[in-house]
């Protein structure tokens, strides 16, 4: 598995593969090809179809500038995977190069062909039921084994992640207004903290609390402002919203929430490594999904779990989500995204508490990894409708489209 860098990006939202992907594309590209004139990018799959309402186009022509750039936009996927591009590199009237790249989900991208770039695995074990035996053998915790085998500085940009995730909650948690785009959407984060702070039922109020963060940080995505994968762009609401609950509320250090934004790293990392966290090829289960099994196996952590009962946590934040579609209204990464990673918090927060209670009365019979296969198989099924396309469910009952 590749290093936790790979997994929690700092960079803009709304969307980790339509938005952060093609730019790091563009980036590339403008790079290898200094003496590129002009370009023109065909746009396939998903990336045309929802394209318009994640920026798809905006980013990659504002990373590429000042030399122009044209887009067409085509339905049909590219064999890879469903968010590829073809771009066309222009040198005066001759086409130098054509390069096939995809944007693969959490930000992640290859390109096919002589430019493809292999990554560097880290951690000597493929999925979490290794990772636990390895521990077990040990005698080490999960946070141990991060520390052992992840990169030097793993600490330090972890910090920064932790820091850059607090930063969007509380500026999200400070604005009013309204959205950007087509829909709409007002902010609702301040208002919804600020009930929170005057509500005197304790559960109410914890969980109004663990809603508002998730909502600021969704909305600052939506925005396009600053925020961390985890795993997407689209979910990066739901592990800052439990993270930020356990700082505020329960009084945690961010010390020992680096700890617990590390475990449930692993786990994001897994999905990662044996499905997908990308919405065009899994659904919102891979994304919203992932979301909430990292934030389980922290919570789960949080409540001093051991490993098995975290990994219980994780299984259940996954398998709750299973199925679950990706199907933004008019292309854009608010409805219903924005409600499901408040949904995904709460529900973490949930299914760490299942795992204390249930773990020790009886042992789980299906593990993490076996939801992760499920995850995959169920992604594959799924209609290309309900896959980020905005073809299908809501989108389809709505009939929104981006500019």
């Amino acid at each position: 598995m590749l290093s936790l860098k790979e997994l929690y990006k700092i960079g803009v939202g709304p969307s980790s593969s339509h938005t952060m992907g093609p730019q790091t594309i563009a980036k590339i590209i403008k790079e290898e090809f200094p003496q590129a004139t002009h370009f023109h990018v065909d746009l396939h799959g998903s990336l045309a179809l929802t394209g318009k309402g994640h920026l798809t186009d905006h980013i990659i022509e504002k990373t590429l500038s000042p030399k122009p750039c044209t887009f067409s936009f085509k339905a049909d996927a590219l064999p890879y995977h469903p968010n590829g591009m073809i771009v066309h590199v222009y040198h005066g009237e001759e086409c130098i190069k054509k390069v096939e790249v995809y944007s693969i989900g959490g930000g992640d991208v290859y390109f096919k062909g002589d430019m493809e770039k292999v990554h560097k695995h880290v951690y000597p074990h493929k999925n979490m039921q290794e990772i636990l035996s390895y521990c077990d053998e040990k005698g080490i915790s999960l946070y141990d084994y991060v520390i052992e085998f992840d990169e030097e500085d793993i600490q330090d940009y972890l910090i920064k992640v932790l820091e850059t995730m607090f930063e969007c909650v509380q500026s999200g948690l400070h604005k009013s207004g309204v959205l950007q785009g087509k829909l709409q959407i007002k902010r609702v984060a301040k208002d919804m903290y600020n009930q929170a702070l005057n509500t005197h039922n304790p559960m109410q109020r914890g969980r109004l609390f663990v809603s508002s963060y998730a909502y600021a940080v969704a909305e600052e995505n939506a925005d396009g402002n600053t925020i961390v994968t985890a795993p997407t762009c689209g979910a990066s609401g739901v592990v800052p919203a439990v993270l930020y609950y356990a700082y505020k509320e329960l009084n945690m250090s961010k010390k020992d929430l680096v700890k617990a934004l590390a475990i449930g790293g692993l786990f994001g990392n897994s999905v990662k490594m044996n499905a997908t966290v990308s919405g065009a090829d899994g659904g919102c289960q891979a994304e919203v999904g992932t979301a909430c099994a990292m934030a389980s196996a922290m919570m789960a952590w949080i409540m001093e779990l051991n490993n098995e009962l975290i990994d219980y946590a994780a299984e259940m934040g996954l398998e709750h989500n299973l199925g679950l579609t990706c199907d933004p209204v008019g292309g854009y990464v608010q409805i219903p995204c924005i409600e499901r990673n408040a949904f995904a918090a709460m529900r973490a927060v949930d299914a760490a508490m299942l795992a204390s209670q249930l773990g020790y009365v009886r042992k789980n019979k299906i593990s993490f990894d076996a939801v992760v296969r499920v995850m995959k198989e169920t992604g594959s099924d799924l209609n290309v409708a309900y896959k980020e396309t905005s073809l299908g469910g809501l989108a389809k009952e709505m009939n929104i489209h981006a500019d």
